[in-house]
């Protein structure tokens, strides 16, 4: 029996009139996808998941939170310790944030590596970095809200980098504390740009997924579908595939809010602000620390030109927006890292460079590692970063001889082909 036969005489008249119903079960159900992709795919659905968390989460919590510095440290304490299940709401929350930046990152990584950024994805993979910048700026204003130590001072640290930018930079650092210091009314910015944001990213994860619905997915073999052997529809394939992810991905996110709630965050966030104190150490958040040592890496003048200061806040918003310049940096025709076998190395020592940075971000810039400061690791580190996208990925494009490419999608699949009604009854471990 044809889905429409099912509706109800309520659903008809509505999807008649505003075609709601018909719109979700083409995008959704019908929807026509690549029928070899992985499980590194799922990592889409569930940071969508991950914002719906936050953004639930976040407005329960908003209900309970004060704006003020005199009261906000406490009314976290209240949220915890008075409001029904308040705890809960807020390691959810808490925890949700570094679960969502790990989610996206898988992504961006498996992007890379796929090279989910090549034509014709382009604005499918510059709105996603825009998505990574709004998650940037949405959880840095949301680390203020506890006014801890660390809250304050990430504050007082971060917004006095744009004091660096010539000319407009101490506008722009008066406008984001709304007065001369970081005080009351930074808090009541913060808060309301935090409670706005999430909304913005929702607008652009809507525009992220018609661009994505433009093309169709890419795929591990990276290239595009030849017909309709190449393809599955959606449901029940990949909702299936992507119920179990999302399934551990649960598991693993309760199982930290449950038994390691405070294990990503920094225990001078439970001391109350002190402007007057400040902590030996200022770290932001973990998934902040790459761009926190390549901030670090510069601590000397350039050409006598550029402060050290500048310098840092240029290659640390450098290190972001390079993004957008990738699908012009990388000329290679070829998507897939698996027919790409020196891009592959280096995109591995590429990801080895990203771990390595946050490992020192973590770190005092005086200290040392094996008699070789920190500082040292990050310079290094932070050259090999911005080498890898303005040199490595241009030079590779033009030397290396990429595999022979399979001709169809369902060619390494069905092991020669296949045609549709054979494909469901195939296993789902070939997908």
């Amino acid at each position: 029996m044809n889905w429409r036969d099912m509706m109800s005489g309520t659903v008809k008249w509505i999807d008649y009139r505003l075609p709601i119903f018909t719109f979700m079960n083409h995008e959704l159900n019908e929807y026509p996808t690549p029928r070899n992709l992985s499980y590194w795919w799922n990592f889409g659905s569930l940071a969508g998941i991950a914002l719906v968390i936050m953004i639930a989460t976040g407005i329960m919590l908003a209900m309970q939170y004060t704006p003020h510095v005199d009261f906000a440290f406490d009314s976290i304490e209240r949220i915890m310790r008075d409001v029904n299940s308040g705890w809960l709401l807020r390691y959810l929350h808490a925890n949700g944030g570094s679960f969502f930046f790990i989610v996206v990152y898988i992504h961006v990584f498996r992007g890379l590596y796929y090279g989910s950024y090549k034509a014709p994805r382009e604005i499918l993979w510059i709105l996603g970095v825009v998505i990574l910048i709004l998650m940037m700026a949405t959880a840095f204003m949301g680390y203020v809200l506890p006014w801890g130590q660390m809250s304050f001072w990430a504050a007082t640290v971060i917004t006095n980098l744009f004091s660096a930018v010539p000319i407009v930079g101490e506008a722009i650092v008066t406008w984001l504390w709304g007065g001369f210091s970081v005080d009351n009314p930074t808090l009541n910015r913060f808060y309301a740009f935090h409670y706005l944001l999430p909304f913005v990213i929702v607008a652009v994860v809507f525009l992220h997924l018609w661009a994505l619905h433009r093309f169709g997915s890419n795929n591990p073999l990276g290239i595009d579908a030849k017909g309709p052997q190449d393809k599955i529809p959606f449901h029940p394939y990949y909702t299936i595939k992507d119920s179990f992810g999302l399934a551990i991905f649960l598991m693993v996110y309760l199982g930290f809010v449950f038994f390691a709630p405070n294990y990503m965050g920094h225990p001078d966030n439970y001391i109350p602000a002190n402007p007057l104190s400040t902590p030996p150490h200022i770290v932001p958040e973990w998934y902040f620390l790459p761009y926190y040592a390549i901030l670090r890496a510069i601590d000397f003048d350039f050409l006598w030109i550029i402060p050290a200061k500048l310098g840092g806040v240029i290659l640390m918003f450098g290190s972001i927006l390079i993004l957008f310049l990738l699908p012009w940096l990388d000329r290679s025709p070829v998507r897939s890292a698996r027919f790409r076998p020196i891009y592959k190395v280096f995109f591995w020592i590429f990801f080895v460079d990203c771990l390595i940075l946050g490992w020192v971000g973590a770190n005092s810039p005086d200290a040392e590692f094996q008699g070789i400061p920190f500082i040292r690791i990050g310079q290094a580190t932070t050259l090999f970063y911005f080498a890898y996208f303005i040199v490595i990925i241009p030079a590779i494009s033009l030397i290396e001889r990429p595999k022979p490419l399979p001709t169809s999608i369902s060619e390494p699949v069905l092991k020669g082909g296949g045609s549709m009604a054979g494909a469901s009854a195939e296993p789902m471990e070939k997908a």
